[in-house]
C-alpha cells in the first residue's frame, strides 16, 4: 500500500506542485519505494508508493488508455487477477500488472457502482478530467484510511492528518467532541478526528467533488444482519467458513515479496498461521511475537505452541515499561490521537521487527473478535438476559435508547454514571463546550440498522462501527504497521467472509457461554487443541501506574499540576488526586474492564506537544 494526497480548487485556480510534494513527504514512511504526481489544472495528486506488487511496472499515478482519468490508490486488490481478466474481455487495456489498476477501468466500465466487485483494502483518488470530478472511496471494512478537510474553496485529502496540517493556513485546533468519544468509547467515531474541520471517510463510503463547487457523501455497503436467513446445518457453516478462511488467506498472500504471519498466542492469529501453513507446504514463514515481563500477560506459552506447530522462522521481543515510555511521543505522532492503551506501543514494535526483517507484508488476525462473539460482553449479554436482576436509572435507559437503540442494551458501562466521572474530570470550560454537542448526544450509529437485531448481532454492529474502523484498524493496526513501512493485511475482513459470517446464527457463534463457538470448530482440523481450548485473552500492556512508577521527566511534567491547568481541558484537582490513587501501594487497574484515565490524558498532552497545538 502507500500514502496518497491531493487536493481540488473549487474556483479553478492551478494547484501548487510544491505543496503537493510537501504534503506526500510527510507520508515517507507510509512508502519509501517511489514518489509520483499529477499537476493539472486545479487539480494535484500525489503518492508515496510501497512496492509490494509488479515493484518495477506499477509506479503510481496510473491512467487509462486516453490519459482521461487518473488514479492514485493506497491499497491492495485482491481478486485483481479475476477482475483483470473481465476487463480486458470488455475490451480494457492495461498498462502494468499492478493490482489497483482494475479500479480505473471498473470506474469506466460502471462509473461510481463498481466498489462492491472489489475484494481488497483500498482508499483511492481517481479524478475524471472530462467530467472534471474527483471520485474517492474507502473499503467497506475501514482498513485503510482518508482523511479530508474544506478550506478556503479547496478541497483537500490525505492518507494522514499530518499530510493535511502540511497544507498553508491549515489550523490546528482540538475536537472537544473526539475527545469526549475517547473518554466514552473505544476511540473517537468517523467522520470525527481529533483536529476539528478534518474528517475521516468512513467505512464503506464514496465522496465525490464536482465542478459546481460541493462534495457528497454516499454509503455503499454496510453489514447486513438478516432476520428471515434460512439455517443450514451446523456442518454446512463450518464447512463454509473454513472454505472462505482459506480463499481468504490464499488472497492475502499474493505478493511479490515475502509475507509474514504475526502470533499473538491467541485463535485468531493461530487460524492464518495455521491456513498459510497449509497453503504453503515447506515453506517457513517468518512470524512476530511481543512479550511482555509480567507472566500475568504473557502469551509466550501459546506463541511458542504455534510457532513450532508451523516450523516458522520465529522473531520475538520482550517489552518493559521502559519502552512503552519511550516510545510513546513517536506512537502518538503517528496515531494522530490520545491513546485508551499503551498497546500501540507494541503493535509500533511489531512492525519495526518486521522492517528490520527486511519484510513489508504481514497477515494479522484482527476482525475474529467482533464477527465471531469474541469479546466478554457478549457473553455479559447472555448472562444479563438470562438474570435480568440489575436495576437501570430513567436516565441511563434514555442514553442506552439513543445511542443503541434499546435501552436494556449495556455497551462497556453504565454511560451516565461514567459521564458523572468524565465531568469531574473535565475543566469548567470543556464542559461549557460539550454542553450541546457531546459524545453521549451524537449520532454515532446508524439506529436504522439496529431494528430487529438481537443482542450478538446489535454488539457486533457497534463494535464493528466504533471499535474495528477507528481503533483497532486505525490508530492501533494501520498506523504502527506504516510508521514502519509494513503493510497489515486482515483474513477475517476479508468481503466474503464478512457477508458470510452475517449469515451464521447467534446460536452458533456464542453457543451456551462458548465464546467463537463456530470458529473454532472451523480450526480444529489445522490448529492446536491448547489453542482451540484456550479462553479468550484480553490484550493488555502496562498502564499509566507503570509509567508514573518510572519518574520519567515528560510523564511527571505532562501530568503536573502546572501543565493541565495551562492546557485548560482537564481538572487539575481532580489529574492530582487520580496520580495519588494511581501510586498507591498494591494499586492496579482491571484491564481491560476499567478505564485507565492517566493514560488518556498523558498522550493528550502528548498530543498536543506533537502536533504544536497551544
Amino acid at each position: 500500500m502507500c500514502g496518497i494526497c491531493g487536493s481540488l480548487d473549487y474556483k479553478g485556480y492551478a494547484a501548487d506542485s510544491e505543496i503537493i510534494q510537501s504534503m506526500s513527504k510527510r507520508l515517507e514512511h507510509r512508502g519509501p519505494d517511489n514518489y509520483g504526481f499529477f499537476i493539472h489544472e486545479n487539480v494535484g495528486l500525489g503518492i508515496k508508493r510501497l512496492s509490494v506488487v509488479d515493484l518495477n511496472g506499477g509506479n503510481q499515478p496510473l491512467f487509462n488508455e486516453t490519459r482521461t482519468v487518473v488514479l492514485v490508490c493506497n491499497g491492495e486488490i485482491f481478486n485483481h487477477k479475476e477482475l483483470r481478466q473481465f476487463l480486458i474481455e470488455k475490451g480494457h487495456r492495461f498498462s502494468s500488472n499492478v493490482d489497483v489498476e482494475v479500479i480505473i477501468h471498473l470506474y469506466e466500465q460502471y462509473g461510481f457502482d463498481f466498489l462492491n466487485k472489489l475484494n481488497g483494502q483500498f482508499a483511492f483518488a481517481l479524478y475524471d478530467l472530462e467530467k472534471r470530478q474527483l471520485f474517492c472511496a474507502r473499503d467497506q471494512m475501514g482498513i485503510v484510511p482518508f482523511f479530508y478537510t474544506v478550506w478556503k474553496d479547496k478541497f483537500l485529502f490525505a492518507s494522514e492528518i499530518k499530510a493535511l496540517l502540511e497544507y498553508p493556513g491549515i489550523s490546528k485546533e482540538v475536537n472537544v467532541l473526539a475527545l469526549d468519544q475517547i473518554m466514552h468509547f473505544p476511540g473517537y467515531v468517523s467522520p470525527e478526528t481529533m483536529f476539528k474541520g478534518i474528517y475521516n471517510l468512513a467505512a464503506g463510503h464514496y465522496l465525490y467533488v464536482g465542478s459546481k463547487a460541493e462534495y457528497c457523501i454516499k454509503q455503499y455497503w454496510d453489514l447486513n444482519f438478516q432476520q428471515d436467513m434460512q439455517h443450514y446445518s451446523e456442518d454446512y457453516y463450518i464447512g463454509r467458513l473454513d472454505e472462505l478462511l482459506q480463499q481468504s488467506v490464499a488472497y492475502r498472500l499474493q505478493a511479490d515479496v515475502p509475507v509474514g504471519l504475526y502470533i499473538s498466542g491467541g485463535l485468531d492469529s493461530s487460524i492464518i498461521a495455521s491456513k498459510a501453513a497449509h497453503l504453503c507446504p515447506g515453506t517457513h514463514f517468518n512470524t512476530y511475537s511481543i512479550d511482555f515481563e509480567s507472566r500475568d500477560i504473557s502469551e509466550k506459552k501459546y506463541q511458542n505452541v504455534v510457532t513450532n506447530h508451523i516450523q516458522s522462522i520465529h522473531h520475538e521481543k520482550k517489552i518493559t515499561s521502559d519502552d512503552i515510555a519511550s516510545l510513546l511521543e513517536k506512537v502518538v505522532y503517528h496515531s494522530e490521537s490520545p491513546l485508551k492503551e499503551t498497546y500501540n506501543t507494541a503493535s509500533f514494535l511489531l512492525s519495526s521487527m518486521v522492517n528490520n526483517n527486511g519484510q513489508k507484508v504481514i497477515l494479522t488476525g484482527e476482525g475474529a473478535d467482533e464477527l465471531f462473539a469474541g469479546y466478554v460482553g457478549y457473553r455479559f449479554d447472555k448472562f444479563r438476559r438470562l438474570n435480568p436482576m440489575q436495576e437501570v436509572s430513567p436516565t441511563e435507559e434514555e442514553v442506552r435508547r439513543k445511542l443503541w437503540g434499546d435501552s436494556r442494551f449495556m455497551y462497556e458501562r453504565d454511560h451516565s454514571k461514567w459521564n458523572e466521572t468524565c465531568a469531574a474530570l473535565y475543566s469548567s470550560s470543556l464542559q461549557e463546550a460539550l454542553v450541546n454537542k457531546n459524545a453521549l448526544n451524537s449520532t454515532c450509529i446508524n439506529l436504522d440498522k439496529m431494528h430487529d437485531l438481537d443482542d450478538l448481532q446489535r454488539r457486533s454492529y457497534i463494535d464493528f462501527k466504533i471499535r474495528l474502523a477507528d481503533h483497532l484498524l486505525s490508530d492501533h493496526g494501520d498506523r504502527m504497521a506504516y510508521a514502519n513501512s509494513v503493510e497489515a493485511r486482515y483474513p477475517f475482513l476479508d468481503i466474503n467472509v464478512v457477508e458470510f459470517a452475517c449469515s451464521i446464527p447467534s446460536d452458533l457463534k456464542l453457543k451456551n457461554f462458548t465464546e467463537k463457538y463456530i470458529l473454532k470448530q472451523s480450526a480444529r482440523s489445522q490448529v492446536p487443541q491448547q489453542i482451540i481450548k484456550r479462553q479468550k485473552f484480553a490484550f493488555v500492556a502496562p498502564g499509566s501506574p507503570d509509567l508514573l512508577r518510572l519518574n520519567r521527566e515528560f510523564v511527571l511534567d505532562i501530568l503536573s499540576y502546572e501543565t493541565i491547568k495551562r492546557q485548560g481541558f482537564f481538572n487539575a484537582d481532580q489529574v492530582e488526586q487520580l496520580k495519588k490513587n494511581y501510586l498507591k501501594d498494591g494499586f492496579k487497574l482491571n484491564l481491560p474492564f476499567e478505564n485507565d484515565q492517566l493514560i488518556i490524558l498523558l498522550t493528550f498532552g502528548l498530543f498536543l506537544k506533537t502536533f504544536g497545538i497551544t
